[in-house]
């Protein structure tokens, strides 16, 4: 029987961190474990446009773009042929590798999401993209992608993020679980995960308490991880007292470890329907700048 690969959809723009964000998906999985489609929505007003002015053509007129159209698709089919090679570089075959580029029908954000309704298992952003604006990308492209994938996992690649070291944040939720056994699909002989549980209180017996709870936790995830293929020598757990913040404590630790990828597990809808992200993995993915984030449903 075939073994079972991971879709991913890898948002792809003219940017440099597109680039960044396939580098670090070509490094992360496994070359046999993936098959990777290279997204790229066409337009030719760029998204930042349509959200800072009402009249997005008057603007683009005005701004007087450096590149006309024909260059703008050169440089997209480049950076396409650049990603692409990354992964092929890595050993993955010819055809477990496609670039997809469609105009834009709705907007970039909503043609992503319509687009990982097809069968995809994750999808995967730059934090920073092409724009008038650093921050744009993330507002009106990435932020939105937050607040609707909730039937698969998204990364959010920032920076140029080292790939060795996997820094789950773990509770006994079901949520924390799911992000487990989707660590699970990264499985390689390099990679080292940590499972990492914050508790906030300082008393040192309700720490105690937690602790002990936890171990059947981290024995479940452990034992999850060894059934994917991780050895034992590849996984460790590690619980935190006294933090004020369980979001700033579990990118404090990534930080000072020198982990590039956080995984966090979505809690579910909220009361309020335009905030559907627990508040710990929203806080995570919002403060992890130049870190990769995957938040799995």
């Amino acid at each position: 029987m075939a073994e079972h690969k991971t879709r991913i959809l890898l948002a792809v723009d003219g940017s440099d961190q597109a680039l960044e964000a396939a580098h670090y998906v070509s490094q992360l999985f496994a070359p046999n474990r993936i098959d990777v489609i290279l997204f790229h929505v066409a337009t030719k007003i760029p998204e930042s446009f349509w959200d800072v002015e009402e009249d997005p053509k008057l603007m683009l007129k005005e701004a007087s773009p450096r590149a006309s159209e024909h260059q703008q698709e050169e440089k997209i089919q480049e950076r396409m042929k650049r990603a692409r090679q990354l992964f092929l570089d890595r050993g993955m075959p010819e055809d477990a590798v496609e670039v997809k580029i469609q105009e834009r029908k709705v907007g970039i954000a909503r043609d992503i999401f319509h687009e990982s309704q097809h069968d995809y298992h994750a999808v995967v952003v730059g934090r920073w993209g092409m724009s008038l604006l650093k921050d744009f990308l993330w507002g009106s492209i990435a932020d939105k992608l937050l607040g609707r994938l909730t039937h698969v996992p998204l990364c959010v690649v920032g920076g140029t993020p080292q790939v060795g070291k996997v820094l789950v944040g773990l509770d006994a939720s079901e949520g924390a679980m799911r992000a487990v056994d989707y660590v699970g699909t990264m499985v390689s002989a390099y990679l080292k995960v940590t499972l990492y549980h914050a508790v906030r209180a300082l008393d040192e017996e309700i720490f105690h308490k937690a602790e002990e709870s936890m171990k059947s936790v981290f024995e479940k995830a452990t034992n999850r991880l060894e059934t994917a293929g991780f050895g034992r020598n590849q996984i460790t757990t590690r619980t935190a007292t006294g933090v004020l913040s369980r979001a700033g404590a579990l990118i404090h630790y990534a930080l000072k470890g020198e982990y590039g990828t956080i995984v966090v597990g979505r809690r579910g809808l909220s009361e309020v329907e335009e905030f559907p992200m627990g508040r710990v993995s929203n806080k995570v993915i919002h403060m992890a700048r130049e870190l990769a984030v995957w938040v799995v449903s």
